[in-house]
């Protein structure tokens, strides 16, 4: 959860997590609807979609017994090398060296590397040094306190080189610039996505909801329909949907803003007039009450408009 995503933010879902998921096997025997559900709000759901993919995993394959060997570790969904080593050190007590964003920002500063941390030789040289320094006894005292250095002192605004224990040793502070480390990444125009979603509803005044394709954007959640913005509503409802509406009303248009592009929601509010309403696609397709909710993975616009037709 704290991947891309600040503590703060983090621990009231992780808090509602862990109580809904108390154990490896509850999550892997969950449907990933729930576990979808459960994420709803946090974002970029694929790291939901690994972390039930790693837990079944280990049911299947380790007996419900997280591995302790880092390949085995590391093959599992959504487990990459600093988090296979942060486990092991942090768990088990094995020398392993870690390299998350915060020991990304404290190595860039005392060493004054240039670069952004995301290219590979700038990785390969911050991991060099991060298996320099990791020791050989009480590496999960180490792991946990650079990691607490970058989070609490060297923090990415005002960092509080007064009280940095390794001070004397920073470059980036002896130069003056220390707020210049690690070099941010090249910074460019995000891209503009437009999208019309319909909300279409019932004579029972329920939503139409449908499932989304497993992997992209909002993979495996459920969204409304979503038409060409080009396209004629009434005709794409009848040729894609199979239903005749009425009733079309435009709504307020949202914005969505994603790590790599804006997206722009036109909703378009009507009415289903066929009488016979039954979804071929009972899995991909469902009719949503919004006063009997259900749990189900929903991308936050999403949530919102649900959350506009119950007020």
């Amino acid at each position: 959860m704290l991947q891309q995503t600040q503590v703060a933010t983090v621990i009231p879902y992780f808090a509602r997590f862990m109580q809904h998921f108390p154990d490896l096997d509850s999550l892997a025997d969950a449907p990933q609807d729930d576990v979808l559900h459960q994420w709803t709000g946090l974002g970029y759901y694929a790291r939901a979609r690994n972390l039930h993919k790693a837990a079944q995993q280990v049911r299947d394959q380790h007996n419900s017994k997280l591995p302790t060997k880092f390949e085995q570790l590391l093959a599992l969904p959504g487990i990459g090398r600093s988090t296979a080593g942060a486990i092991l050190a942090q768990a088990c007590g094995q020398r392993h060296a870690i390299l998350d964003g915060n020991v990304k920002r404290v190595l860039t500063r005392v060493h004054a590397i240039d670069g952004w941390p995301g290219n590979k030789s700038v990785e390969n040289r911050l991991w060099e040094i991060a298996e320099s320094y990791t020791p050989q006894k009480d590496c999960a005292d180490y792991t946990q306190a650079i990691m607490d250095l970058g989070a609490t002192v060297c923090t990415r605004r005002k960092p509080a080189c007064e009280h940095c224990p390794v001070a004397e040793l920073c470059s980036a502070r002896a130069q003056g610039n220390p707020q210049d480390y690690p070099t941010p990444k090249a910074k460019k125009q995000l891209p503009q996505r437009h999208t019309v979603m319909l909300i279409l509803r019932d004579g029972s005044d329920r939503l139409l909801l449908q499932r989304r394709p497993p992997a992209g954007i909002w993979g495996g959640l459920w969204s409304f329909p979503e038409c060409p913005v080009d396209a004629n509503v009434e005709d794409w409802v009848r040729e894609t949907l199979g239903f005749h509406i009425d009733e079309v009303n435009p709504g307020s248009a949202l914005r969505h803003t994603f790590s790599h592009f804006q997206l722009h929601i036109a909703p378009v509010y009507a009415r289903v007039s066929d009488a016979d309403l039954t979804i071929m696609e009972p899995d991909e397709r469902v009719w949503y009450n919004t006063r009997r909710p259900d749990k189900r993975g929903l991308p936050a616009p999403v949530k919102k408009l649900l959350e506009m037709e119950q007020t």
